[in-house]
């Protein structure tokens, strides 16, 4: 890749700059027209700013806040050039997209599919996960995929297995994509990423998405970019802090010990004073289920996500989410703790573990990039490890310019994390602080209020019964995923009745602690909650209904395989049953001709 002269630096501004259409960028009328189809008339400004400069072949890190569409900003252009350059015979992929995480990987697949199917273009894209076998990942590159998405240990396991060769990528590779650039440099990602650069030929275009910027970010850009031009996405030109986490999000903090944490969040969800759809970060799986069981003792449901679920799961978690089946996702981020700690240990004993097959997902990670749809609030239940942390959770939110919350429970031991966030920010000096503010709604009466209740079933919620729910969801959401996969490839409307929100307790949540008594609420929390939900029902959030029509699809049964009996025959729903309805009204029939 070698030496780096310094390229042109651009500031985009939010203010009154001329917006240009996607025409003027110079695309391909066929993109244009996908874009359309997808409702999308004009781009956003790191679009406008950095389309032209791929196009014209040049190296690019693009630096914007989570939400303002750097996916498309290398989709388009890349998808420009290998239109031009379709028909011509390549020994290998033409670009590699390469990702942090497989859930971040899926987005990006995804997205490019649904370009290309508007297009109508014969272009193949692949996408590569490390858990794929030799056989699968020949076959998947058998073609020549002008496009492969994955993540750098993925390429290098490819190329270490012979499914990818070093000759073919440096004849074919045109063009490098790094998303979530930050993350890729971490750890175990950024080793696998030097091992990588070595086989990229000197010739290759590389693109550098970012929200954010480190030391490790510019020593890579030396080390991947050719003289770069730097585009950085500025909400105020003249604050280099304000462009970090967009304006459009509302971000609060509410000071309390490491105990009152769930008594906290319990007043915020049940009293009703926070905006659903809510995206909850913990920082530990135990941590996860053990406020998903406190929750679900005051009949609040809620999803868990973390390394441990299967892909498949995972995935479907996500989508469900997403579509708005419910309205609380309990998500861990604790891939940073995981990579400190373990990653020498668990490269030595991986081939030795009897577990293997249990063992958290390295490449798992939901806090990078992730395009979460319609989530109104982000809850830091436990405070990110970094301040590029907070940024990446924050930006879960206020997708697009749309508004969000951020809402961070900030205990003592936490509070160098917080100041790190704050210096960032630039809200360091607390008389002028402008983007961190003390959350207003909640007063102390509302939470001492709950206090009894909170502490009486925080006490049930031991290690034991962690452990217990923890092995029940993932024994349940390995069947989902792995038993039951075949029958959901023929019968996906299924999936719409598998509940990822499903209570884990043993006993039944009380019926007295799902409503909060008139005499418990004050009257500013009240005041607050009837303004959230007159907000609410004005934005008409309404629960889809695909869920219970495939539950009356499915008649009284709640499996979808009831219907299938192991030799594989026909029944239940099927002619069977009817035969032997028919039968029955027979007999009934008979009965009552007798004298």
């Amino acid at each position: 890749m070698g030496e780096v002269s310094e390229g042109v630096a651009e500031n985009v501004g939010g203010g009154d700059e001329e917006r240009l259409s996607f025409e003027e960028l110079g695309l391909d009328p066929r993109l244009i027209r996908a874009l359309l189809k997808k409702n999308i008339e004009k781009p956003t400004l790191i679009q406008q700013a950095a389309i032209p400069y791929i196009l014209e072949g040049k190296d690019v890190f693009a630096r914007a806040h989570t939400g303002s569409g750097k996916t498309f900003v290398y989709l388009l252009p890349m998808f420009h050039k290998l239109f031009a350059e379709n028909g011509l015979k390549k020994s290998g992929p033409c670009v590699f997209i390469l990702a942090p995480s497989r859930e971040l990987c899926q987005q990006v697949y995804s997205e490019a599919l649904s370009l290309l199917e508007y297009c109508r273009v014969q272009l193949k894209v692949v996408k590569l996960t490390k858990d794929m076998t030799v056989k699968d990942l020949t076959a998947a590159l058998a073609d020549n995929p002008e496009v492969v998405v994955s993540t750098p240990a993925c390429i290098l396991s490819c190329i270490s297995r012979g499914s990818l060769q070093v000759k073919n990528i440096q004849e074919s590779l045109s063009m490098l994509i790094l998303d979530e650039a930050d993350f890729l440099f971490d750890y175990q990602q950024g080793n696998d990423l030097q091992a990588l650069v070595p086989h990229i030929p000197r010739r290759c275009q590389c693109l550098l998405m970012s929200a954010t910027s480190s030391d490790d970010v510019e020593q890579w850009k030396k080390l991947v970019l050719h003289n770069p031009v730097t585009i950085t996405l500025s909400n105020d030109e003249s604050k280099d802090n304000d462009d970090i986490v967009p304006k459009s999000i509302q971000q609060f903090w509410i000071s309390c010990s490491s105990s009152d944490k769930l008594l906290h969040i319990l007043a915020l969800l049940k009293l009703g004073l926070v905006q659903k759809r809510v995206l909850i970060f913990v920082n530990s799986i135990d941590n996860g289920y053990r406020l998903k069981l406190f929750l679900e003792q005051f009949g609040l449901q809620s999803a868990v996500l973390n390394a441990e679920l299967p892909q498949n799961s995972r995935l479907h978690i996500l989508k469900e989410f997403n579509a708005g089946f419910f309205d609380y996702l309990i998500a861990t981020d604790d891939k940073k703790i995981k990579e400190e700690q373990n990653a020498k240990v668990d490269h030595a004993r991986s081939k030795k573990s009897k577990q293997a097959k249990n063992k958290a997902d390295t490449e798992f990670g939901v806090v990078r990039g992730v395009d979460f749809k319609n989530v109104y609030t982000v809850i830091n239940f436990d405070m990110p490890h970094s301040s590029s942390g907070y940024v990446h959770r924050v930006g879960r939110t206020g997708r697009a310019n749309s508004a969000g919350t951020s809402v961070s429970l900030v205990s003592p031991e936490e509070s160098k994390v917080f100041d790190d966030i704050k210096i960032m920010l630039g809200d360091n000096d607390k008389e002028s602080a402008k983007s961190l503010s003390p959350f207003p709604f909640l007063t102390k009466g509302a939470v001492e209020s709950l206090r009894y209740r909170a502490e009486d079933v925080a006490k049930g919620v031991t290690r034991v019964a962690i452990r217990e729910a923890r092995a029940q969801d993932l024994r349940t959401e390995i069947i989902n995923s792995d038993k039951l996969k075949a029958h959901f490839d023929n019968n996906p409307r299924d999936l719409d009745i598998l509940k990822h929100d499903k209570v884990l307790s043993k006993k039944p949540p009380p019926l007295h602690l799902r409503e909060v008594p008139e005499y418990l609420q004050d009257s500013t929390t009240k005041q607050v909650s009837k303004i959230i939900k007159l907000s609410r029902a004005a934005m008409d959030l309404k629960p889809p209904s695909r869920r219970s029509k495939a539950r009356r699809r499915l008649g009284k049964s709640k499996d979808p395989l009831a219907t299938l009996p192991s030799d594989g025959k026909k029944s239940g729903n099927g002619w069977m049953k009817r035969k032997a309805s028919g039968s029955e009204a027979k007999r009934k029939k008979a009965k009552q001709e007798e004298p």
